[in-house]
C-alpha cells in the first residue's frame, strides 16, 4: 500500500474511508454486507473492488462497493456493498483497495479490517 495524499495533504486517502458495517472483529457471515464511505477519489465508474483475504493472505472471497451518490468530487460518498467468500470460514482481512484505472502505483491505497467469517 502506498498513502496516497487527499488534495489538501492533510491526510492519507485511506484514512478518510469510513466502514459502518462490519466492524474492526466483527463475525460475518460467508455473504455479508458492508456499508461506509470513502473519498470520490477512491472510486472509479462509481465503483471500487473489496477482497477477503485468509490468515496467508489468500483471496477467499470479494466483492464491488458501489457509490450511493455523486462520486466525481473530493468528499466523502457513501457505498455498499455485497461480499462472498465461499465456503472459506476463520480469521480474515477485509480489504478495501482504491480502484486505479491508471495502473501508476503512487496512486495504490487500501484499507484493512480484520474481520472472522463464521
Amino acid at each position: 500500500m502506498v498513502a496516497t495524499s487527499t488534495p489538501n495533504g492533510n491526510q492519507p486517502l485511506h484514512e478518510r474511508v469510513v466502514v459502518t458495517s462490519p466492524l474492526r472483529g466483527q463475525a460475518v457471515s460467508q455473504t455479508f454486507p458492508v456499508f461506509g464511505e470513502a473519498p470520490g477519489n477512491w472510486y472509479f465508474e462509481a465503483s471500487f473492488p473489496i477482497e477477503v483475504r485468509d490468515a496467508d493472505n489468500n483471496k477467499v472471497g470479494q466483492g464491488i462497493a458501489q457509490a450511493q451518490g455523486e462520486w466525481m468530487t473530493s468528499e466523502q460518498v457513501p457505498f455498499v456493498a455485497a461480499v462472498s467468500v465461499g465456503t472459506y470460514s476463520g480469521l480474515a482481512t477485509l480489504v478495501l483497495v482504491r480502484d486505479n484505472p491508471s495502473d501508476m502505483r503512487q496512486y495504490d491505497d487500501s484499507l484493512n479490517i480484520p474481520i472472522t467469517i463464521q
